[in-house]
Formats: C-alpha cells, structure tokens, sequence
C-alpha cells in the first residue's frame, strides 16, 4: 500500500517538479498527495491536536492578562486579540482539512505556523506596549506560512480559490505588522482595522473552491473548544495556590466544575453532531461559506465567553464568601452568556432547533451578575449554575421527546 501511496504521489507531481538538483527543496515543498484530492473524510492528526494545544494558550495568556487588569479596556484588547489569532487560527483548520499533514515538508510549515502562535502567545501581555512588534512579527509568520502551505500543496481549484484570499490576509498582516511599529491609539486602530478586513472577507471574496470535508473540521473547530473549557478548569485550580482547602471553598470548586460541564454539555450535547450533520447536508459552494459563519463567526463569541468564564471563576473562589467585584461578577455571568449567545448564533446559521431557548438563556445567565455584587461570590456561582442549566436541560428534553438521541442522557 505504501509503494503505491508513493507511485500516486509520483504521478501526480509528473512534469510540474523540474528535474535539476537546484530544484531538490521546491520538490520537496510542492508535494501534490492524490488521498488530499479525493473529498473523502479525513480525521484530526495527532499533530493537528498539537496545533490546537499550542494556539491555547493564547487564550490562556488572554485570561491572565484580564485577570490581572480586568475591566472594559482589558475586555477590549481580549476581543480584539483573540479575533486577529482566531481567523488564522481557523484559516489552518481550513488548510489542513484539505491538505493533510502527510509529509515532512508539510509538517514542518505547521511546526513552523506554531512558533508563530507560541511568539503571539508569550508577547499577550505587553502587545500593547513594548511587546507589540513580537506580536505583529508571530502574526506574519503564521500569515506567510499558510499562503505558502496552500498553494504549494492545494490541488488546482482550492489553490485558485486560496489564492483569493491572498491579498486580504496579506492586508491584515501588514496592518497588523505596522501597528506593532506604532504606539498608543494608532496601534489600536491599525489592529482594529485588520479585524475589520477579516470580518467582511467572507462577503466580499468567492468561497468557491474550496471542499469542506465536514467530520475533519467540525471535528477541529470541536477540539479546540473542547481545549478551551478545559482551561476554564484549570483557572479553577490556578486560582486556589495559597488558599486553606475548607469545606466551604470545596463545595465552591464543585460549583465550579459543574459550571465548567454546563458549557461542554450545551455545545457537545447534542449541537456538535447536529452541526456536522447539517454542514454535511449543505452543497458546495454553499457549504464554504456557512462554514465560515457558523464555525468562524459564531464560535468566536463562544471561545471569549470561556476566557472571561475562567477569568471570572479566579476572584469568585477567592472571595466567595463575600461580595466579589462587578468586573469579575460581570466576566463570569457574561463570559457564559456570551457562550450561550455564540450557540444561539450557531443554531441559527446552521437552522438547528430551538435557537431562541439559548438566547433565552444568555439573557438569564447575565442577570445573576447583581446576586455576586450585592450577596456573595458563592450564591452567583450557584444562581449561575442553576439558571445556565435550566434551558439546557429543557433544550434536550424537548430534543429527546422529539426522537432525536443524546449520548449522555
């Protein structure tokens, strides 16, 4: 099997390779693999989990930098860093769900894309003042490196296709690339305005082209939220160093992990599977574009809702048994509201039932802020908890009544 995996590779690269030794490296890079081609399904690579790991903790050093400066300007340097690292964070789920990471050159580019992501990672906490150029330089890595990575091994249409959005990724990098040489407001702007141009991006450039190979990236797009929560779960055991393990402060950690399943359980419940079904059902060209949407757009809100989660939980458990400050009691009920709201969007991109019970439930969730400032720490996490799980149990019984099957009840 594998001499014949390795005649197919040598016929489709036939006559596109020149011959001379001068070549060697570009023959190497340009690596056209016939499986990439076919639109089979394919699943998430070991190194693909590693990519993910890698670009987490970005949101790992987002949730330390609002935890030690929290309030509406952290608030907005968290939207606006997580928005610039997850379009390319979801451009790579894009490249590696049609070219697989089947061989050295094309492992190597992506070992490459995670220095990239490691150098945005380590410069969070200083982006916006000395650090901003190391930012703007790990961006520009992982910008490059994915043009260079589809169209050296895309086939024809998807290179076509990924060529397209060539000049918009090349405006955001040069946005961004000029701001880290700035300081102050203009940085601000300049970063701003890549958003900007990643944001309408889907609208004004043709998807066409491109084939969603819909287990592999829902899949990715699932892991890495998956990867997400479970931070939020480490926050809980960050933010006990140095605490005395009383009764009262374990049964706030209890709280906490519950809070923490509540959001696996609304996204991967059911909604992650209903996803894929639906994304699976739609036809190309269609299928690109609302990919785009419901896996680019709305988990985005879902993804800064479990950073200001963990960011939230870290004074609760701290100072539970007393009034917590209204910018944590703000982040913790915000955070999962504004996951709830990231599925409503989700349900609604993709036509999956009952969108408006999540909605609902955002609009509870974010009313328990008062409980925390006016009572206790303590009492929000469980009013939250409660409330949060309320429409979510109600969605799957409401589901399960209908004939549709859920794994975990």
């Amino acid at each position: 099997m594998r001499n014949e995996f390795r005649t197919a590779r040598g016929r489709a690269t036939q006559g596109l390779i020149p011959r001379h030794a001068g070549c060697r490296l570009y023959s190497l890079l340009v690596t056209r693999d016939i499986p990439d081609a076919q639109g089979g399904q394919i699943r998430a690579s070991t190194l693909e989990l590693f990519f993910d790991l890698v670009f987490i903790f970005t949101a790992t050093q987002l949730t330390h930098a609002f935890t030690e400066h929290p309030g509406w300007p952290a608030l907005g340097r968290v939207v606006l860093v997580l928005a610039l690292t997850w379009w390319m964070y979801s451009a790579y789920v894009w490249l590696t769900n049609e070219v697989a990471p089947t061989s050295t050159a094309r492992r190597t580019g992506l070992l490459v894309a995670m220095f990239g992501f490691l150098v945005i990672a380590i410069s969070i906490p200083g982006a916006f003042d000395d650090f901003g150029l190391a930012f703007a330089l790990g961006y520009t890595v992982v910008n490059v490196m994915h043009s260079v990575l589809f169209w050296a091994n895309a086939g024809a249409q998807v290179s076509a296709a990924a060529l397209r959005l060539v000049p918009p990724n090349t405006a955001c990098a040069v946005l961004v690339l000029i701001g880290g040489c700035v300081h102050g407001w203009p940085r601000y702007l300049l970063w701003a305005a890549a958003v900007m141009v990643q944001i309408v991006t889907p609208y004004v450039f043709d998807t066409a082209g491109f084939v969603i190979r819909t287990t592999h990236f829902c899949e990715r797009h699932g892991l890495v939220l998956l990867i997400a929560i479970g931070e939020s779960v480490v926050a809980i055991g960050a933010g006990l160093a140095g605490e005395n393990l009383t009764i009262a402060l374990l049964a706030m950690v209890a709280l906490a992990l519950t809070l923490a399943s509540m959001l696996w359980w609304a996204y991967f419940g059911m909604d992650d599977e209903r996803g894929e079904r639906a994304l699976a059902a739609v036809p190309e060209p269609r299928r690109a574009r609302l990919a785009a949407f419901a896996y680019g757009y709305a988990l985005y809100p879902m993804l800064v809702g479990v950073i200001l989660t963990a960011a939230g939980i870290r004074p609760v458990l701290t100072q539970g048994h007393r009034p917590v400050p209204v910018s944590a009691a703000l982040a913790l009920s915000g955070g999962v509201a504004l996951f709830l709201f990231g599925q409503y969007c989700f349900r609604l991109v993709l036509r999956l039932p009952r969108p408006w019970l999540r909605l609902f439930g955002a609009s509870a969730v974010l009313a328990t802020a008062p409980v925390g400032v006016v009572w206790a720490g303590w009492a929000q996490l469980l009013v939250l908890v409660i409330v949060g799980y309320v429409p979510v149990l109600a969605d799957d019984a409401l589901s399960m009544r209908a004939g549709e099957h859920n794994a975990y009840l």
